[in-house]
């Protein structure tokens, strides 16, 4: 696998304490950086000292918003070693976000072989009290300094990582969301199957009135007929009625979550019945008033499995499974978490070792 060359920093920051990470908040002391010029290709990649990135004003990542970007983990596994979750997932992604967004394609051999770098470099970094985790974060910006709607001539390919805590270091406690009849996070056509920037822009609004009216989260409808679930918040969901397990189809409005993918595969292989359909949010309230709505989680990096224990819509009120973590998804959450940090078994064969 392809080596980069490392300039490392001159001093070394105190590392954190594991029980007090707070998300996104504390960065490790390299960085990965990649340059790409038009007729080049991609060029020059190392690791360096993390530290600001130097653009002009005139950066069309700033006025056109041409940038997509990913999200991974690497974990502490019982015998010291670190471990990631299904890296090449993330790479095939990002390069599906890039094409949508006109930004050239990363070299996937290339990408897979600075993460792993990086977080060798930075292992010192991988926390191993319970639930802590390393967050990796590749992004890719247009850099090109020009007005004009364009793409552009010029990108960064950057990854940066930081130590994060146990999402749940109280315990799973289930969410309350809110279907959102006014503002739509996407439509098909749209770039809603890519993770770009805007995406989450435009739920921002939403989310802010959810939180003002008590809920955790929004229940995206699609943005065409303004009845079909799509995602919760920024998460995939699933839902099981009666003995399915349900989950919003991918119509192009929805991104393919590598949770979800996990989730889907590993269900299937206890062999519970799982659909990828198109649901309203009628038949989702009438499950919940009639009883047949078992279970509602979302599914995502940051949480892995987020259980939904009450869900409103306009006038309409329902709890779910008595508002506790349901069986399926404690399954579920105890599953995938159990392979991420080694204590499980890997029969899919999902976890690289570093």
């Amino acid at each position: 696998m392809k080596e980069f060359p490392v300039q490392r920093a001159a001093v070394l920051k105190e590392k954190p304490d594991p029980a007090t990470l707070v998300f996104g908040k504390t960065f490790t002391d390299h960085m990965f950086v990649m340059d790409y010029t038009a007729g080049q290709g991609w060029h020059d990649g190392r690791i360096v000292p993390y530290g600001p990135i130097e653009l002009e004003p005139s950066a069309m990542v700033f006025h056109y918003a041409q940038e997509v970007f990913e999200g991974l983990k690497a974990y502490r596994a019982p015998d010291g070693g670190v471990q990631l979750f299904r890296p090449t997932e993330n790479v095939k992604r990002i390069n599906s976000s890039c094409e949508r967004m006109c930004i050239p394609p990363l070299p996937e051999e290339d990408a897979l072989a600075a993460i792993e770098q990086l977080v060798r470099v930075e292992a010192d970094w991988v926390p191993s009290a319970p639930g802590t985790s390393l967050y990796i974060r590749p992004f890719i910006i247009a850099t090109t300094p020009s007005l004009g709607v364009h793409a552009a001539h010029n990108y960064i390919f950057c990854i940066i990582t930081c130590p994060v805590g146990a999402y749940y270091a109280e315990g799973i406690n289930p969410v309350k969301i809110y279907v959102e009849s006014e503002d739509v996070r996407a439509v098909k056509g749209g770039t809603g199957y890519t993770k770009c920037g805007g995406n989450y822009a435009a739920s921002i609004r939403a989310g802010e009135r959810a939180e003002e009216n008590g809920y955790a989260q929004v229940l995206w409808l699609d943005g065409v007929h303004r009845k079909y679930i799509e995602e919760v918040g920024s998460m995939n969901v699933m839902f099981q009625i009666g003995d399915t397990v349900v989950t919003p189809m991918l119509t192009g409005s929805v991104l393919p979550g590598i949770t979800r993918k996990s989730c889907i595969e590993l269900m299937q292989s206890w062999g519970l019945k799982v659909e990828e359909r198109l649901i309203t949010a009628q038949e989702l309230f009438d499950a919940g008033k009639d009883g047949s709505l078992k279970e509602a989680w979302g599914t995502g990096t940051a949480a892995v499995i987020s259980p939904i224990g009450e869900m409103g819509w306009e006038d309409k009120h329902v709890v779910v499974n008595g508002g506790k973590i349901g069986p399926l998804a404690q399954r579920l959450y105890d599953t995938l978490t159990g392979i991420q940090w080694g204590t499980q078994p890997d029969p899919h064969n999902w976890v690289v070792k570093l």
